[in-house]
């Protein structure tokens, strides 16, 4: 059975996912994890930076990425866009005219596109202004069109020539691009649309899109396209006017004719209600007429250009953007990461109730009284328990960061840690009746230290710290981001809590000091 997948519904899923992530009942997440890639466990690899693996989607990979999930920053309406791709203006490039009907057997011919969203008919000036081409003066014996060579930079309402070079393209301005959307999605490849086009009230887009709804304005047509001149055996001279059949209503254009045929026609109303539309000849042609014109009303989308800039531009792709940076000590410096990805509505520990707040750290975390030797991020940790019941077994972790001014540690963990650790798997092993569970590091006042595997470190729990901040040994007031307890912190998150519905693999990624990430993801639908 034949069958496809429309544009359109690529289009609403576009929106519907924007609509979900600045709806207040959801929380989205950019976050970073897997601080560890290149060491032995499950999800790793030796070569995972020079090799990357694919992520796995099922439970069972996903339930490891919470696990090492490190830290998330929300994602909020000012942080989401749906995108097209960055086409932009150059002297003597040849432009595509908007047409509603490319396909298989009507490729556009420039770029020989099947459907209209791969064709290059809009385009980005130097100013960051978006323009649909309307005319670039093709026609049957031109089909390609001319050579651009007059920049667009108005912003009028209505479709105009750019300059006087007379190279026939009409442009129609749609908007421009806030300089706060170009820092933060602006790329090589893409272009960013503004947020709420039906609904805002910023006055320009207010503008374009009433002018363009033809049920207010009766100008929807813009364009008939000259196919076949016809001819000869038309009659009549130069400014001729008929009306535009089809569906709609009160569409009237001007005609043209010179030696028998039709050589120019322009569109005196656009009128309304049209999804085709043919022009009536019928005065002007007679019996001696050898061919036929052909004469191609071009339909814009919903009511007219500008209106529904969505289904005009073809947004199927929507860009999510985080900045992670040191403001706090939940992202700390000196980690490393290898996965980013966006998870939905994550949790509050011990709760049912979405998380909400601006950002998360995943990680827990230990603080020190005194640490002799350097932690190593990536590296296991382990304690040995003094607490009854658990006394005697041992507690494990892999370091995601150490902060030496403050001495606090944070940590992981995940599956590697209880797996058999040749085969890296559910294989039985000797002692796995202890090794095979999680052990909680433990605060106690006679408890052991905290020891690196690798490094040799040794680091003593302070016990006796508990709050948000710390004052270091010169004297200064910092935030650690997190909340601790008797000298340890626990993740802000359910672990594992969520929906994680993008996932990529990378090769691993090393933090420094005042350094930024910038972190953009685009989802194509």
């Amino acid at each position: 059975m034949a069958a496809i997948v429309t544009d359109q519904f690529r289009i609403l899923n576009a929106s519907n996912f924007v609509d979900n992530v600045t709806d207040s009942n959801n929380s989205y997440y950019v976050f970073v994890g897997l601080s560890n890639p290149t060491t032995s466990g499950f999800g790793r690899k030796t070569d995972f930076n020079t090799d990357t693996p694919s992520p796995t989607d099922n439970i069972n990979y996903m339930n490891f990425v919470g696990d090492n999930m490190s830290f998330g920053k929300k994602v909020t309406s000012d942080n989401v866009r749906r995108l097209v791709r960055k086409i932009s203006w150059s002297r003597g490039t040849k432009y595509e005219m908007y047409r509603h009907d490319y396909n298989l057997n009507n490729t556009s011919p420039i770029t020989g596109s099947a459907r209209l969203y791969d064709s290059n008919y809009y385009v980005m000036n130097s100013d960051f202004k978006v323009y649909i081409c309307i005319d670039n003066g093709s026609s049957g014996i031109n089909t390609t069109g001319n050579a651009s060579q007059d920049q667009p930079t108005f912003t009028d309402l209505e479709p105009s020539k750019a300059g006087e070079s007379g190279d026939g393209y009409i442009w129609k301005f749609l908007f421009t691009v806030s300089p706060s959307d170009i820092i933060k999605f602006d790329s090589t490849e893409f272009i960013a649309v503004p947020n709420d086009w039906e609904t805002t009230t910023d006055a320009v887009i207010q503008a374009v899109r009433e002018n363009g709804d033809s049920d207010l304005n009766n100008n929807q047509i813009k364009k008939v396209y000259i196919e076949k001149q016809g001819g000869p055996g038309y009659t009549g001279g130069l400014g001729q006017e008929f009306p535009i059949l089809g569906d709609g209503t009160g569409g009237k254009v001007v005609v043209d004719v010179v030696g028998g045929k039709i050589t120019n026609v322009s569109v005196s109303s656009g009128g309304k209600g049209y999804t085709y539309a043919l022009v009536d000849l019928g005065n002007i042609r007679t019996t001696a007429v050898s061919t036929n014109a052909k004469l191609v009303p071009i339909i814009p989308p919903s009511l007219g250009h500008g209106y529904d800039i969505y289904t005009e531009l073809g947004t199927d792709k929507v860009i999510c953007y985080a900045r992670f940076d040191d403001t706090t000590k939940d992202f700390p410096t000196d980690t490393t990461f290898s996965q980013i990805g966006i998870v939905k509505n994550p949790t509050k520990p011990d709760s049912t109730d979405i998380f909400t707040a601006d950002s998360y750290s995943s990680l827990q975390a230990v603080k020190f009284s005194s640490v002799t030797g350097t932690p190593k991020v990536g590296e296991v940790i382990q304690q040995v328990l003094t607490v009854a019941p658990n006394n005697g077994k041992i507690a494990r972790g892999y370091i995601a960061s150490f902060d030496e001014e403050t001495k606090v540690l944070k940590y992981f963990r995940d599956r590697s840690l209880n797996f058999n650790t040749t085969e890296l798997d559910h294989t039985d092993y000797v002692g796995i009746s202890t090794d095979g569970r999680i052990f909680q590091f433990e605060s106690s006042v006679n408890g052991s230290v905290i020891k690196g595997d690798e490094s040799g470190f040794t680091g003593s729990v302070e016990t006796g710290f508990t709050g948000v901040s710390t004052i270091t040994s010169g004297n200064k007031l910092v935030n650690l981001g997190t909340n601790f307890n008797a000298g340890l912190s626990q993740s802000e998150i359910n672990k594992g809590s969520g929906e994680v519905i993008y996932l990529d693999n990378r090769p691993e990624i090393t933090r420094s000091t005042r350094q930024k990430e910038d972190i953009k993801i685009i989802l194509e639908f």
